[in-house]
C-alpha cells in the first residue's frame, strides 16, 4: 500500500508537469533542453516512472516559469495550504548534501512525521522492530 501512495504522488507530479509544459507551449524536447535534463528522463518523469530530485524540480520550475514550491507540493516535499516545513526546506537548500542524501533525509524525516508511506508503514506492521530503533535513537540523542 505504501508503494501505491508514492507511485500516485509521482504520477500526479508527472501529470502536473505535462499540463504546465503544454500550457507553456513547450515540447518535451524543448523543456528538457531548457531544464538541462535528458529528453528520455523528462519523459519518464511525466509518465510517473521516475521521481526527480529537488534540484531537477528547481530546474524544471525555472524553465516552466513557475515556482519551485508548486512542484515541491506536487512531489510531496512541501505540504499544501501554506504549510511549509523549515526542516524540509533546510535539507533542500543545503549545498553540502548530494541530491541522493537530500532525498534520503527527506524520506526519513517524512517517515518519522508519518507523512510518507515508506518506512513508517513498514515499522508499524512489526512493533518489535520499532521499539529497538526508538530505544537506540533515544540513547544516541542523550
Amino acid at each position: 500500500m505504501a508503494r501505491s501512495k508514492v507511485g500516485n504522488a509521482v504520477e500526479s507530479l508527472g501529470d502536473y508537469l505535462r499540463e504546465q509544459r503544454v500550457a507553456a507551449e513547450l515540447s518535451l524536447r524543448q523543456l528538457a533542453e531548457q531544464a538541462g535534463v535528458s529528453n528520455p528522463y523528462l519523459s519518464q518523469i511525466e509518465r510517473g516512472l521516475r521521481r526527480p530530485s529537488a534540484e531537477v524540480l528547481q530546474q524544471l520550475a525555472k524553465a516552466l516559469r513557475i515556482s519551485a514550491e508548486q512542484l515541491y507540493v506536487q512531489a510531496g516535499i512541501v505540504h499544501p495550504h501554506g504549510e511549509v516545513r523549515s526542516v524540509e526546506l533546510a535539507i533542500l537548500g543545503d549545498p553540502a548534501l548530494t541530491e541522493r542524501q537530500k532525498h534520503s533525509l527527506l524520506d526519513v524525516y517524512q517517515a518519522f512525521r508519518g507523512v510518507a508511506g515508506t518506512a513508517a508503514d513498514t515499522h508499524e506492521t512489526d512493533p518489535s522492530e520499532t521499539t529497538p530503533t526508538s530505544t537506540t535513537s533515544h540513547t544516541r540523542g542523550e
